[in-house]
């Protein structure tokens, strides 16, 4: 099995940024593309970006604004979330999993496998 940690959530001020990592062990990233997602309270887990481990292609959802950004770190395996301009609505537990191709990366039906989750708090 894959073992998914999250870290780096917190609290922050609205306007602010935070960077969050997803540590990354068990198997190999080969077919494997890493997603994160968050789920506020009484809400469905919604998608926010994934990244194809072997070739490092993004994938992003029409519905994203362009405020984060996700990216890898092959030595460290390691998946980041860049977040920038932080609002309230941001709010939320933020999850990465993983999930083998060919998927739809955008259903979190596709993946197999779940961090704990980090808690992201933005106060205004």
């Amino acid at each position: 099995q894959v073992h998914l940690e999250e870290s780096g959530g917190g609290l922050v001020q609205a306007g602010g940024s935070l960077r969050l990592s997803c540590a990354a062990s068990g198997r190999t990233f080969n077919n494997t593309a890493i997603g994160w997602f968050r789920q506020a309270p009484g809400r469905e887990r919604e998608f926010l970006a994934a990244i194809i481990w072997s070739t490092g292609v993004p994938v992003y959802p029409s519905s994203r604004k362009g405020r984060f950004t996700i990216s890898r770190d092959n030595a460290k395996n390691t998946v980041y979330l860049q977040m920038n301009s932080l609002n309230v609505e941001d709010t939320a537990v933020y999850f990465c999993a993983a999930a083998e191709l060919p998927a739809t990366l955008s259903s979190r039906n596709a993946y197999n496998y779940w961090g704990q989750g980090t808690q992201v708090t933005v106060s205004s």
